[in-house]
């Protein structure tokens, strides 16, 4: 997130962390959802550095944070499921 400030990261967070519940069709709290969407920042951005995919803005910040969220929520329910 080199481009944005912390008001603009955590608002990226946030809608990152709400666009992985409603895909995953999950439930959880607004800190909740800001914590999977800084985690998934952070997964999103190593991807796509392995990758070399480079999306610049705030726009491309937040498609990154989004699928890395996902992706964090998706690994975290594979290995949080009821017995």
């Amino acid at each position: 997130m080199s481009g944005t400030g912390v008001f603009a990261a955590t608002i990226v967070g946030i809608i990152a962390g709400w666009i992985a519940d409603v895909v995953l069709d999950r439930r959880h709290s607004l800190f909740i959802k800001l914590l999977i969407g800084v985690i998934g920042a952070f997964i999103g951005a190593f991807t796509a550095t392995r990758i070399d995919l480079h999306l610049d803005g705030l726009l491309g910040e937040l498609a990154v944070s989004s699928v890395g969220a996902v992706l964090f929520l998706a690994m975290l329910g594979l290995i949080r499921r009821p017995a």
